[in-house]
């Protein structure tokens, strides 16, 4: 019964743990919890300095973390990157692809119309969610083939599950990448190994630097949209980082070992709310 004693169920110790967009709002909460189980984290970021400053804190909390600058939008450099993680721990157990984001120039607004949106624009945010979500899963789910063992765990948004106004590439991105994650679970389990592990998580509503200008004014309080967003969120309030926490140590640990495929919602109750 050892196997089902709270610590072993969740404990990620000696176990490496990748994450795509590590230094940002949620993926540092994220590099920060896994630490904490016992996981070396290794905090992949477009911007070095950040993910060395996340890093540097991690250690100094006796936590393992090593900074790499990645960009998930380019295959090859994510290769470099897995070769360099490879020789140096061995393996590859735990991938959190935490990249992605949103543009204002690819969101509706009152003196921005759906016919005008910039197609660069809509273009960039579709890439960086749904490509800078599979390109991760195509260059470490390759080695976790080849372990014949691995947890990858996806993030989506609630505008995957229940379409949202304004966030036009956004949502169809994120919607993707809740599809994307159950074909994988599949296409891994069936072809490669039952050991290898692929969920989601769907934040509700948390306040990012990419999602800001829609739900804060200047002045810190809600703007209209975010008046409505808390309207129909039943705990009445944003989430914090820190409320993913429990969540992803769950799905990247032997505690969900019989979870596959699935969306896990954190959302204070939004999706479960018809607004009467």
């Amino acid at each position: 019964m050892s196997e089902l004693h709270p610590y072993a169920l969740f404990s990620l110790q000696e176990r490496v743990a990748v994450i795509t967009g590590g230094a940002g709002g949620l993926g540092s909460v994220m590099a920060r919890v896994l630490a904490r189980a016992g996981a070396q984290v290794i905090i992949l970021n477009r911007t070095l300095e950040k993910a060395e400053h996340l890093a540097k804190a991690v250690r100094q909390e006796g936590g393992k973390a090593l900074a790499m600058r990645c960009d998930v939008l380019r295959p090859e450099v994510l290769r470099t990157a897995r070769q360099r993680i490879v020789e140096t721990f061995g393996r590859v157990d735990i991938l959190i692809n935490a990249a992605g984001g949103n543009r204002p120039a690819a969101t509706t607004a009152p003196d921005q119309s759906f016919f005008r949106l910039s197609p660069a624009a809509m273009k960039a945010v579709f890439d960086l969610n749904l490509f800078g979500t599979i390109y991760p899963c195509q260059v470490f789910g390759e080695r976790m083939a080849e372990q014949g063992n691995g947890v990858i765990l996806n993030i989506t948004s609630m505008t995957a599950l229940r379409p949202l106004t304004r966030v036009v590439a956004y949502s169809a991105a994120k919607a993707a990448v809740a599809n994307f994650t159950a074909w994988l679970a599949v296409t891994m389990a069936r072809e490669y190994s039952p050991a290898i592990r692929v969920n989601a998580l769907a934040p509700g509503f948390f306040v990012t630097e990419q999602n800001r200008f829609l739900l804060v004014e200047d002045n810190g309080e809600p703007s209209p949209r975010g008046r409505d967003v808390l309207a129909h969120t039943p705990m009445g309030r944003f989430g914090e980082p820190e409320d993913l926490a429990g969540a992803v140590l769950f799905l990247v640990s032997d505690a969900s070992r019989f979870v596959t495929g699935t969306v896990v919602t954190v959302d204070g109750g939004f999706s479960a709310f018809a607004g009467v």
